[in-house]
């Protein structure tokens, strides 16, 4: 399979702006699932990989309190955009929104925690994990989540998949374990399946040492 394709992807996004909000209400629930894993402190500094109109940002908001902060990364202009209306008229003043593919971004300090949430393309480039995860403190909380292939013999869960995916990601590869680039820099890892294992929530602990990529 076609890795991902960051033009194509910049494209899905520019398209799907006005209406994202809406296409992700369904998944709202894994959402708040995945963003309760991180077990936010007030106080701590949180990425927001791929935060998109900025939907994660009041529970991520909740989590570190006023004196924390949130750096939110996102390469569609468009998407961004929206995240900053967001953030104008909740008034967050500890937020900063960096429009940057996550490979590239220039993200200022060490974090407590960092998101993925329905981030498939940047879970499959080993440049972006590579960046996000040296902006970790070691023993931060990472979680990720988006959609899989629910199994070889789950078709008909798999024909649900199949048009979401292409609508959101620019590529297919990796979609059978969409965290496995995660894997080997965690430690505790815990994975959950939900909508008939449509869907992951993937969680864990960066290494004190994260192992070189091969």
């Amino acid at each position: 399979m076609k890795p991902p394709d960051r033009r194509a992807a910049l494209a899905q996004y520019r398209a799907r702006a006005a209406v994202y909000d809406l296409e992700l209400a369904l998944f709202e629930p894994i959402r708040r699932q995945a963003i309760a894993r991180l077990a936010l402190q007030p106080g701590q500094t949180v990425l927001d990989i791929g935060c998109g109109t900025g939907l994660s940002l009041p529970l991520l908001e909740a989590g570190v309190g006023l004196q924390g902060r949130i750096v939110g990364i996102e390469q569609s202009p468009e998407m961004l955009a929206r995240a900053r209306q967001r953030v104008r008229a909740h008034g967050w003043r500890n937020v900063r929104l960096v429009c940057a593919p996550a490979e590239e971004a220039s993200i200022p300090g060490r974090a407590d925690a960092a998101l993925l949430h329905f981030t498939h393309d940047i879970l499959q480039r080993p440049e972006a994990i590579a960046n996000v995860l040296a902006h970790l403190r070691p023993g931060a909380r990472v979680v990720a989540s988006g959609l899989k292939w629910a199994g070889r013999w789950r078709w008909p869960v798999n024909l649900f998949v199949l048009p979401a995916a292409l609508r959101s990601v620019s590529s297919l590869q990796g979609l059978a374990a969409p965290w496995a680039g995660l894997a080997q820099a965690l430690t505790a890892l815990e994975l959950d399946t939900v909508l008939l294992g449509a869907v992951f929530v993937a969680s864990g602990k960066l290494r004190e040492s994260t192992p070189p990529r091969r």
